[in-house]
């Protein structure tokens, strides 16, 4: 039988199942104990004594249009996950299940939007009684991002479901195991190719324990934990911020930040903290991101971003509180058609405002108390959302002075779109504004969004925006650029130009407190164009890590 290699099932003391392809490969000799790592901020993750208590968080993603629910769960960002450059083996034990019990291992995390999720490549085991689903993803986005197709999905039924879970890699194959027993070995693809492997664990509608979960490895593959890519990396004083820090000390240069690639991407992190004084949470404070179910709250990766902003000196921007899209169900689907109704409404919304802003006071310089109140067809007239329906036109007062009540330090704005430009809406939001302070509100400002989609329709002046600046000033309002990020189909150059425009114009006003682009980049500018297809933009003032002509030219406005 000379020639034939021999495959050896070894089961270690700790419940490991080690796979050795015939008698050259060596057992591991590095193996860390994941429970004693990092799980602080992950939603629906609590670290004891016995392991880990994982509870259901009904995380999802809402269209804009309300309907859909495309799954979001949490994975261990901010905190653990592993560098390992070849063959690994992870185990994991679960005990005490009520429903399902999930566990993901991803190579990068995935990233997300406020409308959808796009799925890394990676792995999803998924255990119910003794059924295990596996899914493995290479990471290939089919048209339909709310239900993402695995490259391999089985269903299999375990003799044990208490016995320890094994999944490993041994050169180009996948294999996964229970109790000594290989339930499916496949080849690996794209999969876990990015030296890299971010944890997490959930429960579509129950909870479970993790009471062991371990990893191993060759010494030779480098296995190590690594936390945030942003933990090691600080402004730079050439950076955006510092030069802007020279002509006008009180003013912030700021970025709309995710909680995934400021952890995982290193390029991403040293731009981020390097050039920008103040961070808006892209999505992570939004309604249905802060609070999946009524009375539930999922503040772990908001904590995160903030953490991690004020270790490096920055100050927040909270988005947002009162918004027409991206609440979760149970907030959209309220009762508003009687008093009594109304009036149970009212409780349950204020609630969520009160609860929100104790959970953030003395951590935000600033919020959006309101977000787009305007119809998103450019006019002035009030969306009919659920604050509307139970308020009336009056309730950005109401949510105005809920947050004072709850922290009267924290600046407030209105944020809207399509306003940064003299015209209708412009003057409804200033008269908006200024009709919620009459009504006792405690409004700061507004934040004029500034996003130029396409530069023949969008473009902001420098004339526009210097009389739209002046003319908030002369109504005792402060203003922020808040969200500005500017096509390149006309080419980088006109691109670069119109970024120049909107921050000298920012620069020279003592109306406009700060400015803030909706993005740091483009690897990470995602959207879904009308045919229903993934489009990656080129709006941002990096790309994979480099600056782009905008970057040089608002480096030029800022006198570097």
């Amino acid at each position: 039988m000379a020639g034939r290699a021999r495959t050896v099932l070894v089961v270690l003391a700790s419940g490991l199942l080690v796979i050795l392809g015939g008698c050259s490969s060596p057992q591991p000799d590095v193996t860390i104990d994941l429970l004693r790592e990092n799980w602080k901020d992950v939603t629906g993750v609590t670290a004891g004594g016995d392991g880990l208590q994982v509870t259901a968080s009904a995380r999802s993603i809402v269209g804009q249009d309300g309907r859909g629910g495309q799954p979001d769960p949490p994975l261990n960002l901010a905190g653990t996950h592993l560098m390992v450059g070849g063959d690994f083996t992870l185990s994991a034990t679960f005990a005490d299940m009520t429903a399902d019990a999930s566990w993901a291992l991803y190579d990068k995390p995935p990233v997300i939007a406020d409308e959808f999720r796009v799925e890394p490549a990676g792995l999803r085991l998924t255990l119910q009684g003794k059924e295990l689903d596996i899914a493995v993803f290479d990471g290939t986005q089919n048209k339909d991002l709310a239900r993402p197709v695995p490259m391999h999905d089985e269903r299999v039924t375990l003799n044990n479901p208490e016995a320890p879970l094994t999944v490993h890699r041994s050169g180009d194959t996948l294999t996964v195991a229970s109790g000594g027993e290989t339930l499916t070995s496949l080849a690996l693809g794209k999969v876990f190719s990015s030296g890299r492997l971010w944890l997490g664990f959930s429960s579509d509608s129950g909870g479970f324990d993790v009471t062991s979960l371990t990893a191993a490895a060759p010494r030779s593959a480098g296995l190590r934990t690594s936390g945030a890519a942003a933990a090691d990396v600080w402004q730079s004083e050439d950076g955006l911020q510092a030069l802007a820090a020279k002509t006008r000390p009180d003013l912030r240069i700021g970025a709309a930040v995710a909680l995934g690639p400021l952890s995982s991407d290193e390029d991403y992190a040293r731009v981020l903290v390097g050039n920008f004084g103040s961070i808006t949470p892209e999505n992570a404070m939004k309604p249905q991101f802060l609070s999946p179910r009524q009375g539930v709250y999922t503040f772990e990766e908001a904590d995160a971003i903030i953490a991690m902003a004020q270790s490096k000196g920055m100050i927040v921007h909270g988005h947002t509180i009162a918004f027409t899209e991206a609440m979760p169900r149970w907030m959209r689907e309220l009762p508003s058609g009687t008093d009594a109704e109304r009036k149970s409404s009212a409780a349950a919304l204020l609630d969520y405002v009160t609860t929100v802003v104790t959970h953030f006071k003395g951590r935000l310089d600033s919020l959006d108390v309101v977000n787009e109140p305007f119809d998103v067809d450019q006019g002035t007239s009030f969306q009919q959302n659920i604050w509307y329906r139970v308020f009336g036109s009056g309730y950005p007062a109401v949510v105005s002075k809920a947050v004072y009540a709850a922290d009267p330090a924290v600046k407030q704005f209105i944020n809207e779109n399509g306003a940064d430009v003299p015209g209708r809406r412009q003057d409804a939001l200033r008269k908006l504004a200024s009709d919620t302070n009459a009504q006792g509100g405690h409004l700061y400002g507004v934040g004029l969004q500034a996003h130029v989609y396409d530069i023949g329709t969008d473009a902001i002046s420098a004339g526009d925006l210097s009389k739209t600046l002046d003319a908030f000033d002369a109504a005792g309002l402060r203003v922020r650029i808040s969200e500005n990020d500017v096509t390149d189909d006309q080419g980088t150059d006109t691109q670069a130009q119109q970024y120049a425009t909107v921050l000298a114009g920012c620069l020279r006003s003592r109306a406009c407190v700060s400015y803030t682009t909706w993005g740091v980049d483009d690897r990470y500018d995602w959207s879904i164009d009308h045919d229903g297809n993934l489009r990656q933009g080129h709006d941002f003032l990096f790309h994979d890590g480099q600056p782009t002509p905008a970057y040089d030219a608002m480096r030029q406005v800022l006198g570097g």
